[in-house]
């Protein structure tokens, strides 16, 4: 092919990425700008619930942390919850244990007899081996024995009148000290059967800083929490690290016990609440709660080959597409910027027409990254290796793929996620 016509068509692809970028930007700003959120302060002028109405005095709170492997995270997690502001709201902390072979359970039990931790209202819950012929994915398991231990401990004096609440939290979440009672305040001021809350992401290694800026916001698009809190609306999507359900409401779907073999169980419960006509209600929790969710480059592949091809309903056309995508928004500019630097050096004389596109479509990226800073928090470190981070989930695309149709490879904490 003539050089000429290739250069044309590397100079057309670089200033689509940048258009592509453009509508990113602004995109993220209707559908995530002006999404609800929960705070702790009084409500806001856009409708943003903040959680000061008053927690129900007679209501009852269990808050469930299913956890496998989870020891250097599981009593940061516990000190916050176990610090909770709860305005005179009655409630118990049950961490459920997967079978841990770290020492997650034998830690927490002896900061307990050492009084680091108060016992009530806290219970260590030892789930045991899955049981035998039966397929269980994830924390469903530790979820669903955890929620069975409550049937056996009823509340203490349950009120009819009362609202009985189940919150899942993961080990890996800190909430803030206001974090729960608001949470409770939102669920039954808006009559949510399930209210779910995004936390901030909080980025440690580099892997981190350079994918998941680029998939919060993927996430951001793919499921618009406008349409998700429309009854009308098919749209469902829940936030595994921060579910809260209306007891009742869980139980009427069948709770983790009914999906037991599902991978993505937070979607499929997310669904299940609105097939039944049941509310669903997510909002935007970064004020209240922390997310780190990998400790390395290795954790997080595993994470996100686990689910990228399930998120996009094993579609592999879909799939495919996203990660080409995601390459050619986050890549193509740098790789456009670097074949300029090249034009350069061998026709020094000539402009290096291909720096246009490329400097655009760097100065976005540089964009979205100020505007996840602003509306979220999320640090500017690392954002120049956005190309990486495209590279990475051009990767991860297919991967997804493979692992979920052979099972080959497909694991969560080294656990196969195949059917047997």
């Amino acid at each position: 092919m003539n050089m000429a016509i290739v250069l044309q068509l590397l100079l057309a692809v670089g200033w689509l990425a940048a258009f592509g970028l453009l509508v990113l930007l602004l995109a993220l700003e209707v559908t995530m700008g002006r999404a609800p959120r929960l705070g702790a302060k009084e409500t806001t002028p856009a409708g943003a619930s903040t959680g000061a109405a008053e927690v129900g005095s007679d209501d009852f709170l269990s808050v469930i942390v299913p956890t496998y492997n989870e020891a250097t995270r599981i009593n940061g997690c516990v000190a916050a919850l176990l610090a909770s502001e709860l305005q005179g709201l009655n409630w118990r902390l049950i961490v459920a244990d997967d079978d841990s072979s770290d020492g997650t359970v034998e830690g927490l039990e002896a900061l307990i007899k050492t009084g680091a931790f108060p016992s009530p209202p806290l219970k260590v819950l030892r789930c045991g081996t899955r049981p035998a012929g039966e397929t269980w994915s994830g924390k469903n398991w530790p979820c669903s024995e955890a929620v069975r231990l409550l049937s056996q401990r009823p509340t203490p004096d349950p009120d009819p009148a009362a609202t009985e609440w189940l919150l899942f939290i993961d080990a890996d979440v800190t909430v803030a000290p206001a974090a729960l009672a608001s949470a409770v305040a939102e669920a039954r001021r808006s009559g949510a059967d399930l209210l779910t809350l995004a936390p901030r992401i909080r980025c440690g290694c580099l892997a981190e800083w350079v994918v998941q800026p680029i998939v919060v916001a993927l996430l951001g698009l793919g499921f618009p929490i406008a349409r998700a809190n429309d009854p009308n609306d098919d749209t469902a999507f829940a936030a595994g690290p921060f579910m809260l359900f209306r007891r009742s409401s869980y139980e009427a779907i069948g709770g983790h016990r009914a999906l037991a073999a599902e991978v993505v169980e937070d979607l499929a419960l997310a669904r299940a609440i609105k097939e039944r006509g049941l509310r669903l209600r997510y909002m935007l929790g970064i004020e209240l709660l922390e997310l780190r969710m990998y400790p390395d480059f290795s954790a997080l592949w595993e994470g996100w080959t686990k689910n990228w091809h399930l998120g996009l309903s094993r579609n592999p056309l879909l799939t495919l597409a996203s990660g080409a995508v995601v390459l050619g928004l986050f890549s193509g500019p740098w790789l456009l910027l670097l074949l300029a630097g090249l034009q350069s050096i061998q026709q020094p004389l000539a402009w290096p027409f291909l720096l246009p596109p490329a400097l655009v479509g760097v100065a976005l990226q540089l964009a979205v990254r100020i505007w996840s800073r602003w509306r979220f928090g999320l640090g500017l470190r690392h954002w120049w290796l956005a190309w990486m981070g495209g590279l990475v989930i051009g990767a991860i695309a297919p991967a997804s793929i493979w692992k979920t149709s052979t099972g080959r490879g497909w694991t969560w904490r080294g656990r196969s996620l195949r059917p047997y």
